[in-house]
């Protein structure tokens, strides 16, 4: 695996950072109804971008698909965070010209192909895009997200099957963070191991504490060496936490606020400071000019977005499929 240096450290600090304060920023604005629908928020969850990026080849070799709490994932590949900010506003400047908003970012440039609303739905397209990369010889290797409740879904064992029979170049990650909406992972099977619906497709497969960077890349690396040799596929189960609700509209009565500050302890943003602090990396005067420098940028995304333009409605009929002797609105 690529080395774990004090540049890596220090690098997952301002990134894990500005993902929470991104974040915090959008349920700040969410609430003053600028930004509207659903929003699903990834605070708790950095470790695992963190670690994933750590072994990726960026610039469009290797993918990633994933649900809607899918914000935080494209910045982290390369994608303008002003212009996710701007989506998530519906403005025009968006990523997806401000028609797909919060749950379904996209940047095939960057190989982030989504932001899914329909539960489960990214399973099989992200084995589909790892066929793509088997049958085109590209040697990249796709990361495909879901949540526990989407580990529920049947289409999960029937892309297990395929991939397995196929050998795709696939890394299933299922972000156990507790919770199907407000359903807790024990009251959804008999069992409370997730990973090991992998062995009845002998699919390598297990745990991984998904609240620390360091075993999250660790992981990942051997998985995604695994898929480049072309041995196929694994299922990890990344156990993490969110410290938010499901969505903004959740009402969170099914855990306790002590659960969660219990949780915070273990904060991934957190364990890596301290490392920093241990190993001397930065000063405190460094860490605060992270911080100041950190909501800085936030606000320069805010700023971006409220500024920008609404698209404009002729839009709303250039988005579609031409279809010749329409008889409506002419494209432009």
């Amino acid at each position: 695996m690529k080395e774990i240096t004090k540049e890596t450290y220090i690098n997952w600090y301002k990134d894990m950072l500005f993902w929470r304060k991104f974040e915090d920023k959008l349920a700040a604005v969410y609430i003053q109804q600028k930004v509207r629908g659903f929003l699903h928020l990834y605070n708790g969850q950095e470790a695992i971008l963190a670690g994933c990026l750590h072994v990726m080849e960026l610039g469009g070799k290797d993918k990633m698909i994933t649900a809607y709490r899918n914000h935080v994932q494209p910045i982290g590949m390369g994608v303008d965070p002003k212009r996710v900010m701007a989506e998530l506003y519906g403005k025009a400047t968006g990523t997806s010209h401000g028609m797909g908003g919060s749950m379904h970012i996209f940047s095939k440039e960057h190989g982030f192909y989504g932001g899914h609303g329909i539960v489960g739905g990214q399973i099989p397209l992200g084995a589909g895009m790892a066929f793509g990369d088997k049958y085109h010889n590209t040697g990249g290797v796709t990361i495909c997200c879901f949540g526990d409740g989407a580990a529920r879904q049947g289409s999960l064992h029937e892309t297990f099957n395929m991939a397995m029979l196929w050998k795709l170049p696939v890394v299933f990650i299922v972000e156990n963070n507790g919770y199907a909406m407000g359903t807790s992972v024990e009251r959804t099977a008999n069992h409370q191991d997730i990973w090991k619906l992998g062995l009845g497709y002998e699919m390598p497969c297990g745990p991984v504490d998904a609240m620390n960077p360091i075993k999250v890349a660790e992981a990942m690396d051997e998985a995604m060496e695994r898929a480049r040799r072309g041995d196929g596929p694994t299922f990890l189960e990344m156990k993490t936490y969110r410290y938010r609700g499901h969505s903004m509209s959740d009402a969170q009565h099914y855990r306790t606020k002590e659960e969660v500050e219990e949780y915070k302890k273990i904060d991934p943003i957190t364990q890596v400071l301290d490392i920093i602090k241990k190993e001397k990396y930065l000063t405190d005067e460094e860490i605060k000019q992270i911080d100041k420098d950190v909501k800085s940028k936030v606000a320069e995304c805010e700023k971006f977005a409220e500024e920008s333009p609404y698209p404009d409605k002729q839009q709303l009929y250039d988005m579609v499929y031409e279809q010749e002797n329409y008889p409506f609105v002419k494209h432009k």
